[in-house]
Order: C-alpha cells, then structure tokens, then sequence
C-alpha cells in the first residue's frame, strides 16, 4: 500500500497544497553546524525547496558530536559545513534550489532578502542582533535558536536553551530582555562554563525540532492563526519546553527597538528599475486562502 503514496503523503495533514507551499519556499539558515545541521536536516525531510545557508566553517572533530549528517571522512578532509548541509539536501530533494555561502551571511545579503524566513543558529549576541536587524528590515520573520550549558556548582551542569520567533511589528530580542548592551560587552565572559562552546546533539535537536515546527505554521494552512511571537525556555536538565513568562507579558506590544522608519532597503533606487505590466490575473477558483503572515505586517505598516 504504501509504496503507491507520494514521500511527503503523512504530512498532507498540513494542507491540501502544503506540499506545493514547501517546494516553492525559500528559507535562510545561518549557522550549519550543531542547531543548524538539525533545522537543514529536517527541512529537507518536510521538502522545502529552497535554502540560502551560510557558514564559513569546515568540520573539526570535535563537531561530530553533533554536527548531523557529518562523518569522519568529512573531517579527514576538512570539509565545509555548507557542503555536508548540501549534501543532507540533495540526498532527499536533488532538485533543491541552493545557494550555499562558504563565509558570513552578509556576503549574500542579497539573497537572504529573498527568504521567505530565516533561521539563525548562531553563538554570539552579536550575530544574533545583526541578524535581526536585517530580518526586521526586510519585513522577514526570524526564528533564533541557542543553547548553553552553566556550572551550578555541586549539581553539575544546567543545560539551557531558547528559541523565538521575532516578526516585523512584534516584540524583539531585545523586547524580550533577551538582548542587552551589558550582553553585548560581557558575552565573551558570560558564555558557559562547560567548556569552549559548550554542545550536545539532542538539545539542539530539541530546539531545532521546535523552530521547525514554528516555521511550519507560519507557512502552511494547517495551523489555524499561525504565530506572531514566540518566547520558549529549553530546560535540558527536565527535559522541558515552556513559555517564558515575558511572552505574556509582551503579547500585543508594539516593539520600539526596530521603528517602521527603519524597514525597507536603504539602497534602493526606483529610478534604477525596470518595471514590465503583469498582465490580469484570472479569477480564483473555489474558497480563499487564509491570510499568511504577511497580512498582518500589511496592517502594521499601513495600519489598514
């Protein structure tokens, strides 16, 4: 029976064109290796069609602790992450749409400006913040993931993580305290005590597995009012994903740190464009479709 079904027919839950959607979406993943080897994995899986992911490492062998769909003989010839990502891809989807950034994502910023999402699964505040920043400007949703791992003396280690969902016009990292300037400076010292970039396979696979889950919503029918903000706390120690209590708190509050001012490209040029009449649209047939994501940020700018 089974061989008669298409490869994604057990997720056909999420719409009866989600397998469409998938296929002609475009994600940006920022960081391929312990976070972001799970998200590409299992975008490949779910069959998105198209990735821009950037990273400027190749793999070490203290990465195959966690780096997913790295082996040995990658590390006996330093291969880059974005190759193994690449390979993860085509062994599931060889008509995937990539663009692979053998550097920092800034490099192809151009690109990134065509994601319909991007995930960061980066290490420093920094990068974090940069992220955002450019997410934010080009009205695109952005979905951070981190862990970390903290000494708490005689109990050993706490293994802690986050993911949240920063779209335009909704509380940010920095709405979420998330973000600070005293993180900025201190993060260097700040960073946990288990050891240089402390990393294990399946916290990352847990806050992955949830981004994933998040990005799923917002680009599929299945869910009924997709997010707007997201804030969840990842306790490695019980084993737990929970709201954390700023979400509440910050739900319907206009974020202030990225003014409606501030969207848009700053080196645009009308007068260097080159614009061709569309020719009409024919009517739609049958119900609808649900308003995505991008509506609300329609109201937001215009407040329609």
């Amino acid at each position: 029976m089974e061989s008669s079904m298409s490869r994604l027919e057990r997720q056909s839950f999420l719409g009866a064109d989600s397998e469409n959607i998938l296929r002609h979406a475009t994600v940006g993943i920022v960081g391929a290796g312990g976070g972001g080897s799970h998200i590409v994995q299992q975008f490949a899986h779910m069959g998105i069609g198209g990735y821009v992911i950037a990273d400027p490492d190749f793999i070490e062998d203290t990465n195959t602790n966690r780096l997913i769909g790295g082996t040995l003989d990658d590390v006996a010839v330093a291969r880059p992450k974005i190759d193994i990502a690449a390979r993860m891809i085509r062994g599931l989807q060889p008509d995937a749409r990539l663009r692979l950034v053998p550097g920092k994502w800034q490099d192809a910023a151009d690109d990134f400006k065509q994601c319909d999402i991007i995930v960061g699964a980066v290490d420093s505040f920094k990068d974090r913040e940069e992220l955002e920043r450019f997410a934010r400007r080009h009205l695109i949703p952005y979905v951070d993931i981190g862990m970390d791992v903290h000494a708490i003396g005689e109990a050993g280690f706490l293994v802690s993580g986050q993911i949240i969902l920063s779209m335009p016009g909704e509380p940010c990292l920095r709405c979420c305290g998330f973000i600070t300037d005293e993180q900025l400076k201190q993060e260097a010292q700040r960073y946990g005590m288990a050891g240089s970039r402390p990393q294990v396979v399946w916290s990352n696979g847990v806050l992955a597995s949830t981004a994933v889950a998040i990005v799923t919503q917002i680009l599929t029918p299945w869910f009924k009012g997709p997010p707007d903000f997201v804030f969840l706390d990842y306790d490695g120690n019980r084993g737990s994903v929970t709201r954390n209590k700023r979400m509440a708190l910050l739900r319907g509050c206009a974020c202030t740190h990225h003014p409606m001012d501030e969207t848009g490209d700053p080196l645009f040029d009308i007068r260097s464009q080159t614009f061709h009449p569309h020719p009409e649209a024919p009517e739609p047939a049958g119900p609808s479709t649900p308003p995505h994501w991008w509506t609300r940020i329609w109201h937001w700018l215009w407040g329609a």
